[in-house]
């Protein structure tokens, strides 16, 4: 089966056009969603996906329509694919999984997506290894140095209470009970 996927990012937005052009590609049926792509959640998205089966067809009429990310596209389409379903663009014709020219082309583009991946996970560590040996702190910062903290302990002994200790050091309550704790 044919199914169609058209968005618009505002309610303002007419899916007309869209609508129009998955009709003349033979979509038997088309999810119709108005809500921007960024962040917010997509129930006709989700729900369009659920029901995608073996040997059913996506058609969008642009990229950008379904995802706003190379990585959540390839994800899609992936999915798609486990699934037993194909991928189709009308905008962007080397974006179709129904041919062989265009399994290759989207093959090319998610080990591009890896690489791109892999090198960001490369220059993230050694940014990290860099900051380490110039003596960068990673983590929570110390909110009680050792003697504070033998202090705070000292305080409270003398019967002082818990919020008068930790206003005293001008941290909340519950971090002067980790300290203690650790």
């Amino acid at each position: 089966m044919k199914i169609g996927y058209a968005r618009v990012s505002t309610k303002e937005q007419s899916l007309d056009i869209q609508v129009r052009a998955l009709e003349r590609a033979g979509c038997e049926l088309i999810y119709k969603e108005k809500v921007s792509g960024a962040g917010r959640s997509r129930p006709e998205f989700e729900r369009m996906m659920q029901q995608i089966r073996k040997d059913d067809v996506l058609i969008i009429c642009r990229l950008d329509r379904l995802a706003r990310s190379t990585k959540v596209l390839l994800e899609t389409i992936e999915t798609l694919k486990e699934r037993g379903a194909d991928f189709k663009s009308l905008d962007e014709e080397w974006a179709d999984t129904t041919s062989a020219t265009g399994k290759l082309v989207m093959t090319f583009f998610a080990g591009l997506s890896e690489f791109e991946r892999d090198l960001i996970r490369d220059r993230t560590e050694a940014g990290r290894r860099e900051a380490l040996e110039r003596g960068v702190k990673f983590g929570r910062p110390i909110k009680l140095d050792d003697d504070q903290l033998k202090l705070a302990k000292k305080l409270l002994k003398q019967g002082k209470s818990i919020q008068y200790v930790a206003n005293i050091f001008g941290v909340h309550f519950t971090t002067l009970y980790r300290y203690l704790r650790s």
